[in-house]
């Protein structure tokens, strides 16, 4: 299937660069583009794109308020955030929001193709280990969240607790299945039950959870 790209910058520069780098994989297409947060939301609903590739920092509405809105209203697009550094208090905010992960603006080629499959599929965390550096730099100084829009730990069984630990610690599908000594496919299931479970978009929104809720706790 090709994966419908929306791209969200303020600078034209931007948008026609990763236009050109994404509009030559045969795997995706880029259906539109947008100068701000405001513009992104009504093009998500007029587009229904599959991933939004969205800059933090832009005029009107920026990429967090963009971010929490489109999620809000269609839980069928996922938000790759756009950084020039990594260790981003607005990233993490927008990861917060609802962002499916990140990446920098000075992402090669085939680094920001990757990312946009990887967030199309839900089945990984993009780049697990900057994303869990991230995670962890901002969840030491935040409160603790004590539940989930929908759902508490308490819900969870004990396999899906060692699960949502394990994604929260960067593993994959097949990593933790290795780990746990299972086959991958119940590995999958187990993921799925422990989004629904707790109301959770995607993986990365369970390894925020497991740090906010300290289930694992910020070293």
């Amino acid at each position: 299937m090709t994966i419908k790209v929306l791209i969200v910058d303020d600078q034209m520069m931007v948008r026609e660069g990763f236009s050109v780098l994404l509009g030559a994989q045969p795997d995706i297409e880029v259906v539109g583009e947008a100068v701000d947060g405001r513009e992104a939301v009504a093009q998500v609903q007029a587009l229904r794109p599959d991933v939004v590739l969205m800059d933090i920092r832009m005029p009107h509405m920026n990429g967090i308020e963009a971010t929490r809105e489109i999620v809000a209203a269609d839980a069928s697009s996922k938000v790759l955030v756009l950084t020039t550094f990594d260790l981003d208090e607005y990233v993490y905010q927008a990861l917060r929001a609802g962002a499916s992960g990140f990446l920098l603006k000075d992402a090669s080629a085939r680094q920001l193709a990757d990312g946009v499959r990887v967030v199309a599929s839900g089945e990984a965390l993009l780049a697990p280990s900057v994303t869990r550096r991230l995670i962890n730099e901002f969840a030491r100084v935040l409160p603790t969240r004590a539940a989930s829009p929908t759902g508490e730990v308490e819900e969870l069984t004990d396999r899906e607790t060692e699960v949502l630990v394990l994604i929260a610690q960067g593993l994959s599908n097949q990593e933790i299945a290795g780990r746990l000594v299972v086959a991958e496919s119940t590995i999958k299931t187990h993921v799925s039950r422990v989004l629904v479970k707790l109301g959770l978009r995607d993986r990365t929104q369970a390894a925020v959870y497991a740090y906010e809720t300290r289930l694992v706790t910020p070293s």
